[in-house]
């Protein structure tokens, strides 16, 4: 990439990781932003962000519309602008691009409004210069006649018109026209330095009423109030109402806390922001390193956590102690050395059977705090939160949503509930492992609320299989369906993923089937709990369970697809 000098305030393409280059402009950082450490880098602001529907993936969709940027990833918008358009042909990306020319039309403008106006202020300038010569003239012209005139009268009159003269001529005509003005009878003058208007009733009224009533929110220099000890060193502004949502300035991060008492906490894009978290100094144990658990544990590395893994395979370790983390030869030795022990499982079963013998219970001790985030049902989470409970333990449910992509890339959704004091405790993980994490009250909570999304998820995946092959045996295109969906209400990420690994036969597993047939059977066994119909669900879940007849269990989800077909 040529070397090209770039500063405060140009355009840009600006690339992060596998993405296509982005337009942007180089702007300031927020003040509490530190510059990452390593090679010169820009902070930049991307265009078309305004809207999350609009963004590059992977920018926005993490809720920043900004980043820090390695400069050799930076190349001059105008220069490289027809080149990016050649091979970038997306609506978004055409979006983001149009908003570039609107803001470069609007700042011609602004120059071309800046040029006019100073050339008419230059024109009144000149204007009035003009006239007071004109006024100077014209005085200069009377002050002669009347001199010829005084001389015609007596010498006493020659004496008052010379004092009153000099006089005149020691005073600014501001200072003559206050003399001359008239005064109310009896009222003393004023004093010369005292030009006070006094103020209308209106203006009066309007700053006692509206206004008055009216609190500024604080500026980011202003200390911030902040109720939650939790959301101190991160949390830049907040109001003072309660039950409602505080958004920083930066868009850095957003908490909201809502009158259930649910709070969430949204970190920014991890390009941005992941460099500034201060790593908890507890020590952390993870218990499973599958898909989502490796990802985690990666992360937690990068950011600067100690922590300690263990696997039921122990091969699965090896690549972790490379990165630095420390093994644990057994789940107790794990609970016994750290703070706090995570734990990601595959079901109900096996979050049980980590707890049995040389397990999580035989490390437990007061003080140990133990977090599940396994995908299980409440009365799972409740067994394990008593049990944990029961030896002095503190216990945390805290199920992630999202993928084995989204869990490398550090943008989990944290779903919690159970201690919030360990809740706090876990926030810098939180913020390593993912975009968001809501705190959702008493245990079991969580689980049911991650049932609740991945039975969403996978009704939704099954109703796209049954699209697609539809389209197919009705002799439509697949692709061309998938590209009007993706210009509807539809689009996603996700619809788009699965489309095309259905498109390619491409199953590798980024969401295990079995699994998300799991969760179905769970979240119907949920409904049934309490009288409540799940026949969506109940559908979806035969061609799951149809799919894994066909031996696609340890496939990827979009596998379903294959139900459909056989």
């Amino acid at each position: 990439m040529a070397a090209v000098s770039l500063r405060l305030g140009d355009l840009v393409w600006g690339k992060l990781g596998r993405y296509p280059p982005w337009p942007g402009k180089i702007v300031n950082p927020p003040k509490d932003l530190k510059k990452p450490r390593g090679k010169k880098c820009f902070f930049v602001k991307f265009f078309g962000t305004e809207d999350q529907y609009l963004c590059i993936q992977n920018v926005l969709e993490r809720g920043v519309d900004c980043a820090w940027i390695k400069v050799e990833q930076l190349k001059p918008y105008h220069l490289h602008k027809e080149e990016m358009i050649k091979i970038n042909k997306g609506k978004r990306f055409q979006q983001a691009v149009d908003a570039v020319e609107e803001f470069l039309r609007k700042t011609k403008g602004k120059d071309q409004a800046s040029s006019h106006n100073s050339n008419e202020e230059k024109n009144r300038r000149n204007s009035s210069e003009e006239r007071g010569k004109q006024t100077a003239g014209e005085e200069k012209r009377k002050a002669s006649l009347s001199e010829g005139k005084l001389k015609k009268g007596t010498g006493e009159g020659k004496k008052r018109v010379s004092s009153v003269s000099s006089e005149r001529g020691s005073k600014s005509p501001l200072k003559r026209a206050q003399d001359q003005s008239p005064r109310k009878r009896g009222r003393p003058p004023k004093d010369e330095k005292d030009l006070t208007i006094p103020e209308s009733s209106t203006v009066k009224r309007v700053m006692t009423g509206t206004v008055a009533g009216f609190k500024w929110p604080p500026s980011v220099s202003e200390p911030v109030k902040d109720n939650d000890p939790h959301f101190h060193h991160f949390l830049l502004s907040q109001t003072e109402k309660p039950a409602v949502c505080y958004q920083a300035i930066t868009k850095k991060l957003k908490v909201c806390e809502e009158e259930t008492g649910s709070t969430s906490i949204q970190a920014a894009d991890s390009t941005a922001v992941n460099g500034s978290i201060t790593p908890t100094d507890k020590k952390i144990g993870f218990l499973g390193l599958g898909l989502m658990g490796s990802g985690i544990v990666s992360n937690l590395l990068k950011m600067g956590h100690t922590v300690t893994v263990w696997n039921r395979t122990a091969e699965k370790c090896d690549l972790f102690i490379q990165e630095g983390a420390r093994l644990g030869r057994t789940p107790a030795e794990v609970v016994s050395t750290c703070d706090i022990t995570f734990a990601c499982v595959s079901d109900p079963k096996a979050a049980k059977d980590v707890l049995g013998p040389s397990g999580v219970l035989q490390g437990i001790r007061p003080g140990k705090c133990y977090v599940d985030m396994s995908t299980v049902d409440a009365d799972t989470v409740t067994e394990l939160a008593q049990v944990i409970v029961s030896r002095g333990g503190r216990f945390l449910e805290a199920p992630v949503s999202g993928n084995q992509q989204l869990s490398n890339d550090g943008m989990l959704v944290i779903l919690a509930a159970g201690d919030r004091g360990l809740y706090e405790d876990c926030s810098s993980c939180f913020q390593a492992m993912g975009k968001t994490s809501f705190f959702l009250g008493e245990v079991g909570n969580a689980a049911k609320m991650m049932l609740i999304v991945n039975m969403v998820q996978g009704s939704f995946m099954a109703t796209i299989a049954e699209g697609l092959t539809l389209a197919q045996v009705t002799g439509q295109s697949q692709q061309t369906l998938l590209d009007i969906l993706n210009q509807g209400q539809l689009a996603s990420i996700f619809l788009d993923q699965k489309c095309q690994n259905i498109l390619q036969g491409n199953f590798k597993p980024d969401f295990y089937l079995k699994y998300i047939q799991k969760d179905l059977r769970l979240a119907i066994a949920l409904g049934d709990s309490v009288n409540h119909p799940t026949p969506m669900a109940a559908a979806a879940n035969e061609v799951y369970k149809r799919a894994k007849a066909l031996d696609q269990s340890d496939n990827d989800m979009s596998a379903v697809y294959r139900a459909y077909i056989h």
